[in-house]
């Protein structure tokens, strides 16, 4: 067992126990493992599921088709709308031996930047660029542009491995010539048990958080969910205890046009994404009492039981959750075996229940905490102090 230490010069989110107790599932492919050790450190348990995977296009004929068009005439305006992109998009150049004419287009064009980390890119190639975005959003990059006389105007728009339809419609609406320029596509990550795992753990709340770092792992995941008819019992978690976790408002769309909350940082950056979680699970996903003269704190898959963290299994902790929502009070066996995982057969109903009891109090180590009343149930010996 490991003791939670009272570090008082860390903030909240960035304690090292922020997140002890709790799981967090990560879909992210590109800096899954830094993001992963970010969360880690703050004692989170960490489910990686790689939801999709980046495959650039620097040999691709549709690049190069589109490349060698933008560079027929003047372009006047350019979308960069990732770093990693444009990028790509100038050693595919590069290769190509289209580099010097590519720069040149590019440094007579106003360069509008969806983000920092595109602005960055751009910068880096020794470019300026124009304008970008307070929301770090295409849809604020179309507004801008809309806001605009388009007519006769080229544009190139780097796409960010989705094409963008309806952003490339508006414009072509407005009397604008829009040469797309697919850099690189999202692809489903080639072993999707993970993410079908994690899929199953969220409907099932064995995970307390998914945290999603682009909108194209957003829409794998309903993807993997709907072909194995779990997209609305997906939905339903998020809606409910699992806590939806997005990078910024463009990841956050595939779920907040479905009417699910999510939970975002003030900046779109890995860090602000770990500190967020760590901020927010602890104030909401734990549940604090005093029970046969014990303190618990009740988080995620663990309880703390007088400072020291003691991981729980499914069954027990499914138990003690339930016993926790009514403190005090008998809680029938009944009612108990309704809320073990999986199938119990009724016949081995009660056995089922006494052996979650029993591992229960044998894991939290501490007597007194769980007391049986005889013919009628279970229940916390407890005064019930806050449920935060």
């Amino acid at each position: 067992m490991s003791a939670l230490p009272l570090d008082g010069g860390s903030s909240p989110e960035t304690a090292p126990d922020a997140l002890a107790g709790f799981t967090v599932g990560v879909t992210a492919t590109r800096r899954r493992e830094e993001f992963g050790a970010l969360l880690e450190r703050r004692g989170a348990r960490v489910v990686s599921a790689p939801a999709i995977r980046l495959v650039p296009l620097a040999e691709d004929a549709d690049l190069l088709a589109a490349t060698r068009l933008g560079l027929e005439e003047p372009l006047d305006d350019v979308v960069v709308t990732t770093g990693v992109g444009f990028r790509g998009w100038m050693a595919a150049a590069e290769g190509w031996g289209l580099s010097a004419d590519l720069t040149d287009h590019l440094s007579r064009a106003r360069l509008l930047t969806r983000g920092p980390k595109a602005r960055g890119a751009v910068r880096a190639a020794g470019l300026n660029d124009h304008w970008t975005p307070a929301t770090e959003s295409c849809q604020e990059v179309k507004e801008y542009l809309l806001a605009q006389d388009l007519r006769g105007r080229r544009i190139a728009v780097q796409q960010h491995g989705e094409p963008l339809a309806e952003f490339v419609a508006d414009l072509r609406r407005a009397g604008a010539e829009v040469i797309e320029i697919p850099v690189y596509r999202w692809l489903p990550y080639r072993d999707i048990s993970p993410l079908r795992r994690l899929i199953t753990q969220t409907i099932s709340g064995a995970v307390d958080a998914v945290a999603f770092t682009s909108a194209p792992a957003v829409n794998a995941m309903l993807g993997a969910a709907r072909a194995d008819g779990l997209e609305e019992a997906l939905l339903a978690a998020f809606g409910g205890g699992v806590v939806a976790a997005c990078v910024g408002p463009v990841t956050a769309d595939p779920l907040t046009s479905r009417g699910v909350p999510t939970l975002q940082p003030d900046r779109s950056r890995l860090g602000a994404l770990a500190r967020v979680l760590a901020r927010h699970l602890p104030e909401h996903g734990v549940t604090r009492l005093t029970a046969g003269g014990h303190r618990l704190e009740i988080r995620g898959h663990a309880v703390v039981v007088d400072g020291e963290l003691r991981p729980l299994p499914p069954a027990p902790m499914a138990v003690l959750k339930r016993l926790a929502d009514k403190p005090g009070h008998v809680v029938s066996r009944g009612d108990l075996r309704t809320v073990l995982p999986g199938s119990v057969a009724r016949d081995s109903a009660e056995h089922a229940v006494e052996m979650a009891i029993t591992r229960l109090r044998r894991a939290l180590g501490a007597g007194g905490v769980v007391e049986t009343v005889v013919k009628r149930g279970y229940r916390l010996a407890c005064l019930y102090e806050a449920a935060l």
